[in-house]
């Protein structure tokens, strides 16, 4: 086994402090690691499953919605359609609710350039 001169480390101790910089690195990295997934836990991922759910709540309340005002439709149809004539009784249910969807997207558009 060869010896070294003074004052320059052994093979080993260079071994032992290449391996300390590496675990020291390693924990620095897996810190960071966790630090980021923390972060984007909290800022990214909850709020978007927040997101998720306000947004399939309000799909399943306007699908319940529509299918409230077929139901209304038809009976007002019926209804209509024994005082004045089947066809004007469509003109007159389809042009209510053609003339709601305008001011509903008209209220929708003035909200979302506010």
């Amino acid at each position: 086994m060869a010896t070294s001169p003074e004052g320059t480390p052994h093979d080993d101790e260079r071994a032992s402090i290449i391996d300390s910089v590496a675990d020291l690195l390693q924990t620095i990295v897996d810190w960071l690691r966790q630090e980021a997934e923390t972060i984007v836990r909290e800022k990214v991922i909850a709020p978007m499953q927040k997101l998720g759910l306000t947004l399939a709540a309000a799909q399943a309340a306007g699908c319940l919605l529509s299918l409230g005002l077929t139901f209304i439709a038809v009976g007002l149809f019926i209804l209509l359609g024994q005082w004045i004539t089947y066809a004007g009784a469509l003109l007159a249910i389809g042009g209510v609710l053609l003339i709601g969807s305008v001011v509903f997207t008209v209220i929708k558009m003035r909200m979302m350039q506010k």
